[in-house]
């Protein structure tokens, strides 16, 4: 979902060559850091927040819950290394962190993509399994099996992320140097097809028999239980702000690629590519911060949690309390019969 990062964020000011440039002073330089900054600020604290509710909470989480917290550890993974990339908006795309740095903040955005929608699209098989095979009882739907499958798809995103270690290098260019990916074609369609499509593809299926599913409930009178209720509205609430964060930049590739064709080279369409693809790039990375939001809005179970967690934390102050409370009475009394006697 990345891929296209480095070709529209990192060399605005490049001269085409039919002299389209874009000016020193464009908007990108003054408006991006400061929003680049409160995403990550945002997604830090609240993704820290939503991890620590899921593993400080005594009740084990539940498979879904398993997912989200690692989607929640991939955002967060993710809004950690987005200050780099405002620094380096702020210098005018001139990368000062050497090349170590580079490929680590490349990676850890791209993994962050590949992660993201893999988790994403377990979460979307298990409501599956939930509601359209209720019956299901088969070793998929167990937390054990559902933490195995979080390894391998953070194993799976670091792999389809490795061509983008090898290939990110510096590139100077008069007194500016990039961080960018000279060969963009490979990772463009890797990111297309296994970071988009194929798993675009079997969340929608799931999610079409998720909606028919308790379509056909509600028509027969069937009554969905609570906790499945609440874990398929915030489910289909997270896969709803996934999609309108992150398909109009897959869909800004459409005028790229005809530009490639030969099509769209006015500096005009450039100019509105260029736009239009930092606007929907930062667009993507606002969802890191909205899937925490929707936790606590939208999950009636993850406040449920939140609740029960303060009460854990409310009582255990309180029995501190009366054991200090206790220990300081017990202090004085055997000091007033030290003193009596």
């Amino acid at each position: 979902m990345v891929a296209n990062i480095s070709s529209m964020v990192e060399e605005p000011n490049k001269t085409n060559s039919d002299n389209c440039s874009l000016e020193s002073d464009n908007w990108t330089f003054t408006y991006v850091p400061p929003y680049i900054l409160s995403i990550s600020v945002l997604g830090i604290v609240l993704n820290i927040f939503v991890l620590m509710v899921f593993f400080l909470h005594k009740k084990p989480c539940t498979v879904s819950e398993i997912y989200l917290s690692n989607l929640a550890a991939a955002d967060l993974f993710l809004v950690s290394f987005l200050p780099f990339w405002a620094v380096n908006a702020w210098n005018k795309f001139d990368w000062i962190f050497g090349l170590a740095m580079c490929k680590i903040v490349k990676v850890s955005i791209l993994m962050n993509a590949y992660c993201s929608i893999y988790f994403l699209v377990l979460v979307s098989i298990d409501r599956y399994l939930a509601v359209v095979h209720p019956l299901f009882h088969g070793g998929m739907r167990r937390p054990k099996f559902a933490k195995i499958c979080c390894v391998v798809v953070w194993i799976l995103g670091l792999i389809l992320s490795f061509p983008r270690l090898i290939n990110t290098k510096l590139a100077p260019d008069k007194n500016i140097t990039y961080c960018s990916e000279p060969n963009l074609v490979v990772s463009e369609w890797m990111i297309l097809v296994l970071g988009f499509f194929i798993p675009i593809s079997i969340i929608f299926f799931c999610t079409v028999n998720i909606l028919r599913a308790l379509r056909n409930r509600f028509m027969e009178g069937v009554k969905t239980r609570r906790n499945d209720h609440k874990a398929n509205t915030l489910v289909l609430a997270v896969l709803l702000a996934f999609l309108i964060c992150w398909v109009p930049f897959h869909l800004r590739n459409i005028p790229t690629w005809l530009n490639k064709a030969g099509m769209l080279t006015d500096c005009s369409s450039k100019n509105i590519q260029y736009v239009c693809g930092q606007i929907f790039t930062y667009l993507a990375f606002f969802n890191s911060v909205l899937n925490p939001i929707l936790y606590v809005i939208v999950g009636r179970n993850f406040r449920d949690k939140l609740k029960e967690l303060f009460k854990q934390w409310d009582q255990k102050r309180s029995a501190t309390i009366s054991i200090t409370s206790a220990r300081t009475k017990l202090l004085r009394s055997v000091k007033s019969q030290q003193i009596t006697n």
